[in-house]
């Protein structure tokens, strides 16, 4: 997975609207309350609230519901206040009385990455809107438009942007290693879902997880953590969860870019981008691509690298053949790079003959070829595009349809200040070298009835989904509790239509199995 070279924003590691009245929605917030006080010599300032009123169509259904943007402060045992973090939470609000309606805490990973991307990609009641999402406007005026994709119809759902990121900062009484760190962030992170639950009276509810990339540790992390312990958080939590969702995983930092299996798994990924860009077999498609190179990878291909020098010429041909046919590549580079090709060459090679290189983060995505140095993430071709319409999307938004009003920058990502001095358990900046399916296959087995939900895009050269599926195959999770699905876009598996409603789609199902919601 390329972790020398690329950040898992969405996340990975520095180690590196409401419309107009006809459609159902408000076109300004109803209510906007804000406990905003002012700090006396006496009293420390309220933790800030903003709550508004709406409804929407979501999954077919007519939903009222209210936003709440609220500040939850951490204490130490001094009770002195050591970090602000924020809280979107979006509650159904025309639901029978006693009646058990299911709950999704969300976030992005990193790590440093505020949850702009889900919130405004996937699971808010608005999203951004591109005309063309494959060549999005990157220059303002962006577009905000009613998301019926959203799970509101079937749960509600809180977003949480980690110290850092978003609004959420560290306090002058708490210090950065406090909180920037995988264990730090997993045992803030169940404080703040305990205390949501707590305030807002949802033990009985059903829980889940959506997280993505980072996120997908902090996912893992937290589920162990939840159920308590003696060793964990010290006390007897008890509290479970019903499902955990992980888009375009990132569990296993332990894989390197030089092992072998490295090269296997991103093999489907790059014959899917191959085949989308018209450089494979005329007239193929993404899931035949992917279905070949998975055959080809599990078998001769795995052999041929196992071989190295023992390969015969006449195999190492006929392999580099093979994997020119799956990757649109010449036979030639791929014999010069000893059938061995990472993300970055591969990006930068596919589309060469067209002066264009693909994005790591959706490689459906191009612009015109750079020399090496580029910036991982601003000069990636997917990246680069859609950030501009999110940020800006996100940030009229909340001001204008949610009422915050808060005179501080929302930090999208925050690469230098908490990605760079992450502590995986190794000190500050030191890297990981951790499986954390660990974490979550001890969660599994406390709670037999724990679900999983991986998804996947056939276009991610950072976490391909080749690596999903042999993280998945080779961890200790129950088989009959664990679904997999793949979808037509990238790291972040909602951009396009098509893939954006197929997710939606599964999203639903997972959450209502097993159980009603109104």
């Amino acid at each position: 997975m390329r972790w020398a070279t690329a950040f898992l924003i969405l996340g990975i590691s520095l180690n590196l609207l409401f419309a107009p009245a006809s459609t159902g929605q408000s076109p300004r917030p109803d209510t906007v309350k804000a406990a905003d006080a002012a700090p006396t010599p006496q009293t420390l300032p309220s933790p800030r609230h903003f709550e508004t009123s709406h409804q929407g169509v979501f999954g077919g259904q007519q939903v009222h519901y209210k936003a709440v943007v609220a500040e939850n402060f951490v204490t130490n045992a001094s009770g002195k206040r050591t970090a602000s973090i924020f809280t979107t939470s979006y509650i159904r609000t025309d639901i029978p009385k006693g009646a058990v309606r299911p709950v999704i805490f969300v976030f992005n990973g990193g790590p440093g990455s505020s949850s702009i991307w889900l919130h405004m990609g996937f699971v808010g009641p608005r999203r951004v809107d591109f005309a063309d999402v494959l060549k999005p406007e990157t220059v303002p005026p962006f577009h905000i438009v009613d998301n019926e994709d959203s799970p509101l119809d079937v749960a509600d759902v809180v977003l949480i942007d980690p110290p850092g990121t978003g609004f959420s900062r560290i306090l002058p009484d708490g210090k950065p290693e406090e909180f920037y760190g995988t264990m730090q962030d997993g045992k803030v992170t169940v404080d703040l879902i305990e205390r949501w639950v707590r305030e807002n009276n949802r033990w009985n509810a059903p829980k889940y997880l959506l997280s993505e990339s980072y996120g997908t540790i902090r996912a893992a992390v937290v589920s162990r953590l939840l159920a308590g312990g003696p060793t964990e958080t010290g006390s007897m939590d008890g509290m479970t969860l019903n499902g955990v969702i992980l888009l375009g995983q990132a569990l296993d930092l332990k894989g390197s870019a030089n092992e072998d299996t490295a090269y296997v798994n991103i093999l489907p990924t790059f014959a899917a981008t191959a085949c989308y860009h018209g450089k494979a077999a005329v007239g193929c498609a993404a899931e035949t691509q992917v279905a070949d190179a998975k055959k080809f990878a599990a078998d001769a291909y795995l052999k041929a690298l196992y071989a190295g020098t023992n390969l015969a010429p006449t195999e190492r041909d006929a392999v580099a053949a093979r994997l020119a046919a799956l990757t649109g590549l010449s036979a030639d580079f791929v014999r010069k790079n000893d059938l061995r090709i990472s993300a970055v060459a591969f990006e930068q090679e596919l589309l060469k003959d067209r002066g264009e290189q693909v994005g790591a983060y959706d490689a459906r995505y191009t612009l015109p070829l750079t020399p090496n140095g580029k910036d991982p993430v601003a000069d990636d071709p997917a990246m680069g595009q859609y950030v501009p319409g999110f940020v800006a999307s996100f940030n009229t938004y909340q001001h204008d349809e949610l009422g915050v009003s808060i005179d501080e920058p929302y930090e999208a990502i925050s690469f230098r200040a908490v990605n760079a001095h992450w502590d995986y358990g190794r000190g500050s900046g030191a890297g990981s070298d951790t499986n954390y399916a660990e974490d979550l296959s001890i969660a599994m087995r406390r709670n037999p009835h724990l679900r999983l939900m991986v998804g996947s895009g056939y276009y991610d050269l950072v976490t391909p989904l080749g690596s999903a599926e042999y993280v998945i195959a080779h961890a200790a999770f129950p088989k009959a509790a664990t679904e997999m699905h793949v979808y037509p876009s990238g790291h972040m598996p909602y951009l396009g239509t098509k893939a954006r409603q197929m997710l939606a789609r599964d999203v639903r199902a997972f959450i209502t199995g097993g159980h009603h919601s109104p």
